[in-house]
């Protein structure tokens, strides 16, 4: 069954991104570290897969201090990763498979050995100054209270000048100053580049913190936490809209190309300003508050365990907010996020049963969906016994600063497990003894590979691939996924997440089960008649629709359509 809407829409609304973390990826050469042959090497998975962009996380050069959002040269590609030539031929061997590829625009931020940086700090007269915010101590101590995202705080003193300047995330990540229009105008042109050689968008890093409330006053202190919150005075800040229109304007208007801002701390009603297409912002944004449902409190690492309720409103309230007024980005993971099959799923005796509805629960929402290297193959989280055989500089500045506050070991680790980025970071599991590379990689592997891996997957026609692979068919064939409207049923369940899309005279119901219980679901509970229904996708192989009511087995999900409901 097809059913089309004659609508004449953006090509990314019916799109999916896959995301690339290059390091972790593919090696080609042998080093340890993934790199643009390795991923040209892989497209024709990608190709099988389904995919129509890939997003690659940052392959500029850089020192890698955080890994690639370090930037030191907008314009020269990082030598771990190959050349210009192998990047070149990446897009147009993707090209040659329909697949654009989406480039990481890092640019709230810049590596310390950036020539602009360098050059900022010979001199308060430099013509590079006024590139980054810098400012001067109070009595000895930094400008104001703010804390860094990666532990510590947000400014660092220089003492060739004697003067601070800001870096909310790495001392080595130095903040652009977006109020200087000459900084402004090198960011265009620079995208402007990378736009000619076909790439086809942006990923835009942290894009809402561009904008800073220029007098920078002092953030509110939470408790347990050393630094002040600066977050309400550069997030979203007062001339985020009027940057990216400008942006807009004199760069992307001129591309057919795909934008998604990474926002964090942005509302609903913040997206739909970012998002609507009469504002020419952004085409997406990336929501993080589905990502802070298990936290226990301000902190990142001090999490708790999900609450469906709070996920299921959470994700409604999104649905609403954007319908015909903008757009939606769906994800579970990304390369800052730990592997959702261990986090909202059952990665143990579920694994194959909990990956899969997790991925029909999502992709059968209204949005453009994001899958992350390994999300399509089931990739767990990892368990480092030691600190020294994590890589990610907000891991182990986080466990130096509990360690020296009199936290546990033990208990740290605990959080590391549960939260750290380095879960999404580990190389991608190929074969059963990796796949990833002939040398020692730069980040231990996942022992599970021995049963986890892609080559497994696409061998075994019921593997949770085959459902990402149907997944993304689907929304292309079947307009009611792009177009209609979201119905959430049963919203205090504590098990079952229950919605309906509808659109015109067609209606489908989706069905998730995210426990491991058996949940009985009446059918005239949500108005239903199982009878009329035709099966789309479930992820058992039988699936009874003749009864009053259904046994919703453990981990259960499926999509039932219907015609004429309306």
């Amino acid at each position: 069954m097809e059913k089309k809407i004659n609508v004449t829409e953006p090509w990314w609304k019916k799109s999916t991104v896959y995301q690339i973390y290059p390091r972790s990826f593919m090696d080609s050469n042998g080093d340890g570290i993934g790199d643009l042959q390795g991923i040209i090497s892989k497209l024709d998975y990608l190709c099988k897969l389904g995919i129509d962009v890939i997003w690659l996380s940052p392959i500029y050069d850089s020192p890698n201090d955080d890994n690639g959002y370090d930037i030191r040269d907008y314009q020269a590609i990082m030598h771990e990763f190959g050349s210009m030539d192998d990047f070149d031929q990446l897009i147009e061997e993707a090209k040659s498979r329909d697949i654009r590829i989406v480039m990481d625009l890092v640019v709230n931020h810049t590596s310390d050995e950036h020539s602009w940086f360098v050059e900022s700090k010979k001199a308060k007269s430099s013509k590079y100054r006024d590139y980054y915010i810098w400012r001067e101590g109070q009595d000895g101590s930094p400008p104001n209270n703010w804390g860094s995202i990666f532990s510590g705080p947000a400014w660092e003193k220089d003492e060739m000048t004697g003067s601070y300047y800001l870096h909310l995330f790495s001392k080595k990540q130095p903040d652009l100053n977006w109020e200087h229009e000459p900084l402004r105008k090198d960011i265009y042109e620079m995208m402007k580049y990378w736009l000619d050689k076909g790439i086809g968008g942006f990923r835009m890093d942290v894009i809402n913190f561009i904008s800073k409330d220029v007098r920078l006053p002092d953030g509110a202190v939470h408790k347990e936490q050393d630094f002040g919150d600066g977050s309400p005075y550069f997030m979203n800040g007062p001339k985020i809209h009027s940057y990216l229109r400008e942006m807009n304007e004199i760069v992307l208007q001129n591309y057919d190309v795909l934008t998604v801002g990474e926002t964090p701390g942005a509302t609903p009603e913040d997206a739909q300003i970012y998002t609507n297409p009469e504002n020419h912002e952004l085409n997406m944004v990336f929501t993080f508050e589905h990502m802070d449902l298990d936290k226990a409190s301000h902190e990142k690492w001090d999490f708790r365990p999900l609450q469906l309720v709070d996920l299921k409103k959470n994700l409604e309230k999104w649905q609403h907010a954007l319908h015909h007024k903008g757009w939606n980005s769906l994800y579970w993971n990304n390369h800052d996020q730990p592997r959702i099959v261990s986090r909202f799923g059952n990665d143990q005796e579920y694994r194959e049963r909990s990956a899969k509805m997790l991925a029909i629960c999502l992709h059968m929402l209204q949005g453009t969906p994001y899958i992350y290297q390994g999300e399509e193959i089931g990739m767990t989280n990892v368990k480092f016994e030691r600190i020294e055989n994590y890589q990610d500089i907000e891991t182990l500045n986080m466990y130096k600063q509990k360690k020296e506050q009199g936290v546990p070991c033990e208990q740290i680790m605990e959080s590391i497990y549960a939260k750290g980025r380095d879960n999404a970071r580990t190389p991608m599991q190929w074969t059963s003894d990796g796949g990833f590379t002939t040398g020692t990689p730069w980040i231990q592997m996942n022992e599970n590979t021995s049963f986890i891996n892609a080559e497994q997957a696409l061998e075994n026609r019921n593997s949770i691939f085959y459902t990402y692979q149907k997944l993304i068919r689907l929304r292309k064939t079947h307009d009611i996924v792009t177009y209609g409207s979201f119905q959430l049923l049963m919203e205090n369940h504590p098990q079952l997440f229950v919605y309906k899309r509808l659109v015109a005279n067609e209606e489908w119901f989706i069905v998730a089960n995210f426990s491991k219980e058996t949940v009985e679901l009446e059918w005239s509970a949500c108005d239903v008649d199982a009878k009329a229904a035709e099966i789309i996708i479930a992820n058992y192989d039988d699936l009874p629709l003749t009864d009053e009511k259904i046994d919703v087995r453990p981990y259960e999900a499926f999509v039932l359509a219907f015609q004429n409901k309306r």
